[in-house]
């Protein structure tokens, strides 16, 4: 069950935060707890092996850039681990002289279980979390989990924090395959979606750079009606629909079609890969 559910506020300072790794998520991430003053450049760290990417970040960001993880590690109290899953577990040998129960790891590393972590570094505080790629456009859906060793107020901040990228939600680890089918791996179900009704209205002759943004709106549009909205799916499409009119034909054609059978197994079918890659 869904336990805490964050919304951009902005101005939490406070604390240092640390980035091992600045590619393209961690700079989403950045950006989002800069631009919504969260935090200050002043209060965060980072490193990474590119020099050109580290330069370019601390550029656009000002914020600190150091030579070595494990100095980063001892300068900051929260230490976002944002590298490929497979040097994950070097990176926390090389950290963990550094680490008390006073700090806290974060993971975005897809496939890296909490216990992974835990085993390797000990009775210190892990967070896990899981963004999505529209991060990219402040419109991500992460999903955090904690460990055995967190305060409630450490999972509210991390919450918080990841909320200025989106909405962020703590849900049980049990859970994460599911969350890697739906929202981990969803934007590209989506955009095969989108994609599909753009072209299929090109074919009627409108132009297929407006259809995309027509569909590419609609979608966005729609999710928002959810979101917003105390209604439920069923609700928002029958208030679309008139009987016997045009929506109904196509309300038509999804039903016969077995859509949702579909569906059911893209999700079925990701979440058992997720679950099999998963450490």
């Amino acid at each position: 069950m869904d336990k805490k559910i964050g919304k951009k506020i902005g101005k939490k300072i406070g604390q240092k935060i640390g980035f091992i790794g600045l590619g393209k998520m961690a700079s989403a991430i950045l950006s989002g707890i800069l631009e919504s003053q969260f935090t200050t450049a002043s209060h965060v760290y980072g490193t990474e092996v590119d020099e050109k990417t580290a330069q370019t970040v601390e550029e656009r960001t000002k914020i600190t850039i150091l030579d070595s993880n494990p100095e980063l590690a001892k300068e900051a109290d929260i230490i976002i681990i944002c590298t490929k899953p497979w040097v994950v577990k070097e990176v926390l040998e090389a950290i963990k002289p550094e680490l008390n129960s006073q700090k806290t790891i974060i993971s975005i590393a897809a496939g890296i279980s909490i216990k992974t972590i835990e085993d390797i570094i000990g009775k210190i505080p892990v967070i896990r979390v899981m963004p999505n790629t529209p991060a990219l456009v402040g419109e991500a859906m992460s999903v955090i989990a904690k460990g055995q060793f967190v305060k409630e107020e450490d999972v509210s901040y991390i919450v918080q924090m990841f909320a200025n990228i989106g909405l962020a939600v703590e849900i049980d680890e049990k859970n994460i395959d599911a969350v890697t089918a739906l929202s981990g791996s969803g934007p590209a179900f989506y955009y095969y979606i989108i994609d599909e009704m753009a072209k299929a209205a090109a074919k009627l002759g409108l132009d297929y750079r407006h259809a995309l943004m027509l569909s590419a709106q609609t979608a966005l549009g729609a999710g928002k009606m959810i979101l917003n909205s105390d209604e439920n799916p069923e609700t928002l499409i029958k208030a679309v629909t008139t009987p016997g009119g045009c929506t109904e034909v196509g309300n038509n054609i999804l039903a016969q079609s077995c859509i949702n059978t579909i569906l059911n197994e893209v999700i079925l079918k990701t979440a058992q890969k997720a679950k099999a890659l998963g450490t």
